[in-house]
């Protein structure tokens, strides 16, 4: 049995955004889509007596919301089979555990309530930096989540942390029937002389060898498993996170790796992928890496 798409809902317009994106994305691979709103009445109101006429209003929002956003994923394509749940359960840590078994999480870039200002909804952060899963956080401009751009952009960073968003990538890139643009960005060290001793004084083209070697060795197996795949490669000089925000504004979706350690808590995300969540002109897919 494949493993359901799982959307965290509360009922904003962001989280609404993601609920039709990730009815797309559910559709274009073939998979259950799955809805889960948090809520903790029952903890701090209890239990309405077995007896009493009204539902606490707290259960009533709850399941008006939840119905709301299943409704508006079977309108967006009946095809897709839809389950609803409302979870007793902090948002962050409700979706984490869903990712367990998950094909992926999507949130809004933006929750219920949130402080006007923020770049990123505290929800959306916790699950992108610490899931098991991949991640896909629902943001950007009209013609990035409409897709019309028919691209995917893959940041291809260093093998060890990469491995899986590349599959992914193509993937993705597949089931869209689209171009993979794949990025390699790279910087000349010549200003870190500690870190770099003996590459101080190479010239550019050193470097931009060097990325392209590396680029060739990451996609090589993916390029023999999905040879209809349409991939075009570039290794750009400069700040990655400079580099793949200034071409998010031409991608459907925006795929970077992230390494997850056991046993390791708190936030596990790199300066790049927490920029482009930010900060990103299209969905962004944070896709862990298990070292």
């Amino acid at each position: 049995m494949e493993l359901a798409l799982v959307v965290g809902v509360d009922g904003s317009d962001s989280s609404l955004a993601a609920v039709e994106w990730a009815v797309d994305e559910a559709a274009r691979h073939r998979l259950p889509l799955r809805l889960v709103y948090s809520s903790l009445w029952e903890r701090y109101e209890g239990v309405a007596p077995s007896g009493g006429v009204e539902r606490p209003s707290e259960e009533v929002l709850a399941d008006d919301l939840l119905g709301s956003a299943a409704e508006r994923a079977r309108r967006r394509n009946p095809e897709v089979k839809v389950s609803a749940e409302v979870v007793s359960e902090e948002a962050a840590s409700a979706l984490l555990r869903e990712g367990h078994n998950a094909s992926a999480l999507v949130t809004g870039s933006r929750g219920r309530g949130e402080l006007t200002g923020l770049l990123l909804g505290s929800v959306s952060l916790v699950v992108a930096a610490r899931a098991h899963c991949p991640v896909i956080v629902v943001r950007g401009d009209k013609a990035g989540l409409a897709g019309t751009h028919e691209r995917i952009l893959l940041g291809a960073g260093e093998s060890a942390t990469s491995g899986e968003a590349v599959r992914f990538a193509f993937r993705e890139a597949e089931a869209r029937g689209c171009t993979l643009d794949v990025v390699r960005a790279w910087l000349c060290p010549a200003h870190d002389t500690e870190a770099h001793p003996l590459r101080a004084g190479e010239p550019a083209h050193d470097h931009e060898e060097r990325a392209s070697a590396a680029l060739d060795a990451l996609l090589h197996d993916p390029m023999v498993d999905h040879p209809g795949v349409r991939v075009r490669r570039h290794t750009v000089e400069g700040p990655a996170r400079k580099v793949l925000l200034d071409r998010s504004a031409a991608a459907d979706l925006l795929i970077v790796g992230a390494q997850r350690r056991h046993g390791t808590f708190g936030l596990q995300l790199g300066r790049v992928a927490h920029t482009l969540l930010h900060h990103a002109q299209c969905p962004v897919a944070i896709v862990p890496q298990q070292v």
